[in-house]
């Protein structure tokens, strides 16, 4: 179990990287989206000590994923290590990303550009955690 959670923070620290760049890339892309994160009726200011949290979520999710790969790893045929993490991530993007997403964006004020933003965000930061963690334990 010790190498399963160490392999999921560091995972969850390569999706931490991962949003944090494509985050301000998108909000280049799309300046709205800026806007749209400021508005407090929807996000919580990052003066909220609540917001500590969202940095939990990136450790929580590798750790998820790496446990996820540990019991499922053999299904992933491949033969690169990219390949099966990328194979991994389609995976998870259709069971949980594709399907949270709709569900926000149809329960919740919140734009569909950032919601895409979100979907490409998740899915990029899963083919890196997929490939790290299927190079880390093939």
């Amino acid at each position: 179990m010790g190498k399963i959670f160490s392999r999921g923070l560091l995972a969850g620290l390569l999706l931490l990287a991962v949003g944090t760049v494509l985050t301000p890339l998108f909000n280049l892309l799309a300046p709205s989206l800026k806007t749209e994160y400021e508005n407090q009726a929807i996000f919580r200011p990052w003066s909220d000590p609540l917001m500590m949290l969202y940095f939990l979520y990136p450790l929580l999710l590798g750790v998820i994923f790496s446990w996820v790969w540990a019991k499922t790893k053999s299904l992933f045929a491949g033969t690169s290590s990219f390949r099966r993490g990328l194979t991994f991530a389609s995976v998870y993007a259709a069971v949980s990303l594709l399907p949270g997403m709709f569900i926000t964006y149809s329960s919740f004020q919140v734009s569909l550009p950032m919601v895409l933003s979100w979907t490409g965000s998740g899915f990029l930061g899963a083919i890196a955690a997929g490939w790290l963690i299927a190079r880390l334990d093939p």
